[in-house]
């Protein structure tokens, strides 16, 4: 269905999205389950808004699953780095207009600085070591579990816990500066 996505066909993509829709919404179902009590977000938001990315992307082409929930975790990054900066603006004054939440509105569970720190970092990692920064995107981003990340990548467990390892120590050495 991947191939036939790529080459343009828009019906592969109406029956893309219930192969993948479960297991996307229960990784961001995983990733608001450690969201303290209270919060706004709908798991299904960010799960609806990196499909529609993922799909209006004009050089889309997955080459696998593995790819295809790399690319997701990218999505779903961006989107949380995006609204991170737009709460960060906002606590310092910036947009004179008071928005109301909505469904859409996504929350995510790190605090925004350590968000934008980690996103600022994974650029610089992914200059050092492409899978360890992806990684770390499925991981942190996503929420995937080590076994679910591995599986994504198409890696083997105890390969990933060691990229994991490598790229956790890096993260703390480069956030620690």
């Amino acid at each position: 269905m991947l191939g036939a996505m790529n080459g343009g066909d828009p019906k592969a993509a109406e029956e893309l999205l219930p192969l993948v829709y479960e297991e996307l919404r229960r990784l961001a179902t995983a990733k608001m389950a450690k969201e303290a009590p209270g919060q706004t977000l709908q798991p299904t938001a960010l799960v609806h808004e990196a499909w529609l990315r993922l799909v209006r992307a004009e050089d889309q082409g997955f080459e696998n699953r593995a790819h295809f929930f790399g690319a997701a975790a990218e999505a779903m990054r961006r989107i949380l780095v995006e609204r991170a900066r737009r709460r960060k603006v906002l606590a310092r004054g910036g947009f004179a207009c008071q928005t109301e939440l909505t469904e859409s509105a996504l929350s995510v569970s790190a605090p925004d600085d350590e968000l934008l720190a980690v996103h600022q970092a994974l650029d610089k990692l992914a200059e050092e070591d492409a899978q360890a920064a992806e990684l770390v995107k499925i991981r942190y981003f996503v929420g995937m579990s080590m076994p679910e990340a591995a599986q994504a990548l198409n890696l083997p467990l105890r390969t990933a816990e060691r990229i994991w390892t490598f790229a956790r120590a890096w993260l703390r050495h480069t956030l620690q500066r």
